[in-house]
Parts: C-alpha cells; sequence; structure tokens
C-alpha cells in the first residue's frame, strides 16, 4: 500500500513541476540513435553482457537488447552507452 500511495504522489509531483518522469519515479530512459547508438539511463544493474546481447536489470523487470557488434562505450552508475548494431529492445516485466 505505501508503494504505491508514494508511486502516486511521485507522478503526481512529475504533473504539476517541470521535472521529467523518468526522473522522479526512476524510470528507464532509452534513447536509440539509428541502429548504431543507444543510451540507457535509470538502469539498476548489468545482468549480462556479449558482443550480441546486452540484459540490464530495471526496478521492474528487466531490459534486453539483441543485435551484433555490441560494445560498451560508457558504463556509469545511472547510465550506460552501447555502440553496435541494434536489432530488439525489450522490456520484460517480473
Amino acid at each position: 500500500m505505501k508503494k504505491k500511495w508514494t508511486r502516486q504522489m511521485k507522478k503526481w509531483f512529475s504533473e504539476i513541476s517541470d521535472i521529467p518522469a523518468d526522473i522522479i519515479m526512476d524510470l528507464p530512459k532509452v534513447t536509440l540513435v539509428g541502429q548504431s547508438h543507444l543510451s540507457i539511463e535509470n538502469y539498476q544493474s548489468v545482468v549480462h553482457f556479449s558482443d550480441n546481447q546486452l540484459i540490464l536489470a530495471l526496478e521492474k523487470g528487466e531490459l534486453h537488447i539483441g543485435g551484433e557488434h555490441f560494445v560498451l562505450e560508457v558504463i556509469l552508475e545511472k547510465e550506460i552507452l552501447l555502440e553496435g548494431l541494434v536489432k530488439s529492445v525489450q522490456f520484460v516485466e517480473h
């Protein structure tokens, strides 16, 4: 019950302020430029990384990214920049 109330308050605050919901509610922000650059903000941790797959833990599930020739260009506490040929992006809820 407390989590639902907190989430509703964050959503309400986001709506009345100029602060984006992804920042207030800790939602992932995924930015794809063409098929070769992918920026992911607000992830929890890296679950798996290989040449053709990146799996990130999110607050409510996982983000699965498939493709080819992946290279992690930047890894920060809350942001990852992935380069390579991105073929799929899928949110998997738990």
